[in-house]
């Protein structure tokens, strides 16, 4: 298992993408619960609404995978998602790092 980052930035249409947090933040909670999501939440400062998602997976299409699941990814309020390998070289998150 790896930690993965997944970056999403969400559609213009603020209104569809409020009404579908609740699944979607429900999707996410459940993957904390089973130890995959280590954290998550929205990216602040100027330019689109964006998120960072960081989780455990065997792979970037294992990452894809839980991001494919994502109630707000599959209503197609997500615009631009890109999900990398996150190398911790310093620090620790979720016991990833030495």
């Amino acid at each position: 298992m790896a930690l993965y980052a997944i970056t999403y930035t969400y559609s213009d249409d603020v209104e569809a993408v409020t009404a579908a947090k609740p699944e979607h933040r429900a999707h996410l909670r459940s993957l904390n619960e089973q130890g995959i999501l280590i954290a998550s939440g929205p990216l602040e400062g100027e330019g689109p609404a964006d998120a960072l998602i960081v989780v455990n997976a065997d792979d970037a299409e294992g990452a894809a995978a839980l991001s494919d699941a994502d109630p707000i990814y599959i209503a197609g309020l997500v615009t631009e998602r890109h999900v990398q390998l996150w190398n911790v070289v310093i620090g620790g998150v979720g016991g990833a790092a030495e």
